[in-house]
């Protein structure tokens, strides 16, 4: 008997996100629904004001949708309370920002080691561990160095090893090569490529179509509402 398919990375059903009350409220997402399973490598695509944010922040468990279900690799996350949210978030998720969000006093293997502190895990084990994930994304030689010291670049891979390092389940990056030139964003999106074919599930939120074709699958909002979702064509695709 063969065993059971994993669950989804992400599995929304009826996604709403209201702010305000009465005649103020606005409409944020509309009834999202949104499937990703593992190993996919999604763009979600929007212009400003079309909710993308929105939609990431619930992903991210940051943030809790008025109405609808929720469940991140398997556990109902939507009506988690704050402690058990964060808990989930920290073992579930790796993010990856746009303008790094890398601690400026700690050096590379400093940063890349700061989510396993919240383990438990012996100094060297983290170490071991961070050390793994720096060697992962090129940057074996630059772990003592601090971020003032490394390039746009470097300094993003230090925060794609920061998210490597606790094996989650999601990669989630929020414009990841908006900081950047367009050389080095591509070197950045070849290695989420690389990423990607390693097995890991990588979802990019972006306003960019270029940074979207490099994707499998293409999730476009507007005004709160997902207006297509599919896979990108290969004559499109970048990579």
């Amino acid at each position: 008997m063969s065993a059971p398919a994993p669950p989804p990375v992400i599995a929304m059903r009826g996604i709403r996100k209201e702010y305000g009350q009465a005649d103020s409220r606005v409409v944020a997402l509309a009834g999202v629904d949104l499937v990703v399973l593992r190993g996919e490598y999604v763009a979600i695509i929007g212009p400003s004001g079309s909710g993308k944010s929105t939609l990431m922040n619930i992903i991210g468990c940051l943030d809790r949708p008025s109405a609808g279900t929720y469940a991140l690799d398997g556990e109902e996350a939507s009506a988690l309370p704050d402690h058990r949210l964060a808990n989930v978030r920290n073992r579930k998720i790796g993010f990856i920002f746009q303008n790094f969000n890398l601690l400026s006093r700690a050096n590379a293997l400093e940063n890349v080691e700061l989510p396993l502190r919240y383990r438990g895990l012996s100094a060297r084990e983290r170490r071991r561990l961070a050390l793994q994930s720096l060697d992962r994304v090129g940057l074996a030689n630059r772990v003592t160095h601090r971020p003032n010291e490394l390039s746009g670049g470097q300094r993003q891979r230090v925060a794609i090893a920061r998210a490597l390092v606790t094996q989650p389940a999601l990669l989630l990056a929020d414009e990841p090569t908006g900081a950047l030139d367009r050389r080095t964003g591509r070197e950045i999106i070849t290695l989420f490529d690389e990423l990607h074919a390693a097995g890991s599930t990588i979802v990019v939120v972006t306003h960019d179509p270029e940074v979207a074709a490099y994707t499998r699958r293409r999730v476009s909002l507007v005004d709160g509402a997902v207006v297509e979702d599919g896979p990108v064509p290969r004559a499109e695709a970048a990579g």
